[in-house]
């Protein structure tokens, strides 16, 4: 064996050896060290700098904005509304917020309902707590209670939510016991409009699902005003649609429109028609809607 092949051979044999002395090593450092599910892992703390007294202003400057951005918003439709400053571009108010802000028809009016809560509270609640709507939901259940007890109903809610911005769910328990305190037995108002439930009423399954206006509040019951008649009707058997007072006014001249021109003379398809919008669960006729209505009207001559 000539000296070239005996040094590849000891080199193979060194190496080999020296893999297997370090594997050898490797293995008694791992069974020398403890259970994996044992070990301690150290975290280095990260410290965070207290705010200085510049940001901790700046923080509450931001938070007041954020807390005020949809009271902010309901008071500007408000003067857009008020002053009717849509008109160079639109005929009607809820067709401005639409195009303009992409509102649906509800929404400019229950930003404008929660500015003026919002108000309320802002005037009449503790100053030193703090705590304010940070949302339009949030205030909501609010407007069924009387602006001189709406500052009472959302410190209450805070105190429920442990000093925090209360939910929705909180502030409408709140509301709930505040009503049933008061002893409301109906809370149902004059032009309001409901749905009417049949549930286990006979009397009322052909009229169940429909809409209606309120025109007398009773003790337990109210008459309410559909297209075609009115029904004394069981609060149990009564939900409200918390329409605002414009789109009440707007179910209003719907319910009269289709009063005029309904009778049990009509085609059976014009009569399915106008039945069909007895049903609405909006406060508001569809394109389509108002053309069908019109030319039911032109078409029975009774239009006013």
């Amino acid at each position: 064996m000539d000296k070239s092949t005996r040094k590849s051979n000891k080199a193979t044999s060194a190496a080999f050896t020296n893999s297997t002395s370090a594997a050898n090593s490797a293995n008694e450092d791992i069974s020398q060290q403890e259970d994996p599910g044992s070990a301690t892992i150290t975290v280095t703390a990260v410290e965070v700098p207290e705010l200085t007294e510049e940001e901790i202003s700046d923080r509450l400057h931001l938070e007041r904005k954020v807390e005020r951005a949809f009271f902010e918003a309901g008071k500007a439709l408000t003067e857009l509304r008020d002053r009717r400053l849509y008109r160079s571009t639109h005929g009607t108010f809820e067709e401005y917020c639409r195009d303009r802000f992409g509102y649906s028809r509800r929404q400019p009016y229950l930003l404008m309902e929660a500015a003026v809560i919002f108000d309320n509270l802002l005037e009449n609640c503790d100053r030193n707590d703090h705590i304010l709507p940070t949302n339009e939901w949030q205030i909501r259940p609010l407007s069924k209670l009387d602006p001189d007890i709406q500052p009472e109903a959302w410190e209450q809610a805070v105190e429920s939510a442990k000093g925090k911005v209360p939910s929705h769910r909180i502030v409408k328990d709140v509301v709930q016991r505040i009503m049933e305190r008061t002893k409301v037995a109906n809370t149902y108002q004059i032009g309001e409009v409901c749905q009417i439930l049949a549930k286990d009423n006979p009397e009322l399954r052909c009229k169940g699902g429909c809409w209606g206006i309120v025109n007398y509040v009773g003790e337990f019951s109210c008459t309410v005003r559909t297209w075609d008649s009115e029904y004394t009707v069981g609060l149990q058997h009564l939900k409200s649609f918390n329409y605002l007072p414009n789109e009440c006014e707007q179910m209003q001249v719907i319910c009269d429109r289709i009063g005029r021109v309904y009778s049990s003379a009509l085609e059976e398809t014009v009569k399915s028609l106008l039945q069909s919008l007895g049903k609405l669960n909006r406060p508001y006729l569809t394109a389509v809607e108002e053309k069908l209505l019109t030319l039911v009207e032109s078409e029975y001559g009774r239009i006013t």
